[in-house]
């Protein structure tokens, strides 16, 4: 059963990685998402594709990674073992440990950025593809109807799973946005976040989300928490 679509408040528009080094994550990330990386003047990158809303930006941050992402991507391998087995070979960290069983594999990148690779479907795939947006979250299924609220979106249910994932985002690049339940609360700034653009804040800050940085004469964007404290931007159309 599908949820009604709620009018949305903002638009998916792009994700956005923080990194040491961001050439190093665009070697390993480009191929792996099929985007072509571009390095910036100020030691920035960002990666492009086809689809606009497919672009990932690379911000350089002093800070290393700190514990596990709270928000990370799930891919489809085209061939689970060989695919993994490439993924090592490309620089990532193998993390057996980290798996709950044998239905899929948890790697991270060479910046410790942990991704679920998973096998492959009926879908022929050819090379891992993205197929989801994860966020760790206290409330999954709460934190899913925020953000249905926010980007006009559905949210899965059935009998047997809770509504704790998104279908139908519009522009989303992946096929899902899911929500998973965690115990241990956000200590750090996500090093994903993704950017939207909406109307104007106003709606964005009844529904419950806070600013954390307003536009200023050196980003032209607003920096927002959803009420999990989940970063992201707002770009006003």
């Amino acid at each position: 059963m599908l949820s009604p679509v709620p009018a949305a408040l903002a638009h998916w528009k792009d994700l956005c990685l923080d990194a040491a080094d961001a050439d190093r994550a665009m070697a390993f990330w480009a191929p792996l998402l099929g985007l072509h990386p571009e390095r910036r003047d100020n030691g920035d990158g960002v990666m492009r594709g086809e689809r606009p809303e497919a672009t990932v930006w690379v911000n350089r941050v002093p800070e290393p990674k700190s514990g596990k992402n709270r928000v990370h991507l799930d891919l489809v391998a085209g061939d689970l073992v060989k695919d993994t087995a490439a993924l090592v070979s490309a620089g990532a960290i193998h993390l057996p440990a980290f798996a709950p069983n044998d239905d899929w594999e948890v790697l991270a990148d060479p910046e410790g950025n942990e991704l679920c690779l998973f096998p492959p479907t009926s879908r022929e795939t050819g090379r891992p593809q993205p197929t989801a947006l994860v966020v760790d979250s206290p409330r999954p299924v709460e934190a899913a109807a925020w953000w249905a609220g926010v980007l006009g979106a559905r949210q899965g249910d059935d009998e047997e799973a809770p509504a704790r994932w998104l279908l139908d985002v519009p522009g989303l690049p992946f096929d899902v946005w899911k929500f998973v339940g965690v115990e241990d609360p956000k200590t750090v700034k996500n090093r994903w976040h993704w950017d939207v653009t909406a109307d104007s804040l106003g709606a964005l800050v009844e529904r419950g989300a806070t600013v954390l940085r307003a536009l200023d004469d050196e980003i032209r964007w607003t920096v927002m928490a959803d009420p999990e404290g989940n970063e992201f931007c707002v770009f006003i159309d």
